[in-house]
């Protein structure tokens, strides 16, 4: 098998990638009620309906059991310590996301 430098710089590129937990699930953050989807945030395997809320390089992002060490990620399990702040940041983007109410006009 021959490999080329592009193919070595891709394959070192994967293993130091970095995973972030998807923003459109920022409502299911700290609920605990297992309703986020997997690649969103967490901060324990209760917010996650794959009970597995794995830690990536501090940040919970829920992820498929078979998964939890993929990508960096360090298995299934997390406790976010700043759990207060992340769900107050999780609030703010679901602030951020949402829809302003527009008046109809009436004719």
């Amino acid at each position: 098998m021959r490999f080329t430098i592009a193919t070595v710089l891709a394959f070192a590129a994967l293993s130091f990638a970095q995973i972030t937990p998807n923003v459109a699930g920022a409502k299911n953050v700290g609920a605990g009620n297992g309703a986020q989807f997997i690649t969103g945030g967490c901060v324990s395997n209760a917010d996650c309906s794959s009970a597995c809320c794995a830690d990536a390089s501090g940040k919970g992002v829920c992820s498929a059991e078979a998964a939890q060490f993929q990508n960096g990620k360090n298995g299934c399990g997390f406790q976010d310590p700043n759990a207060q702040a992340t769900i107050a940041a999780a609030k703010a983007q679901v602030q951020k996301q949402g829809f302003k109410k527009v008046k109809r006009a009436t004719c």
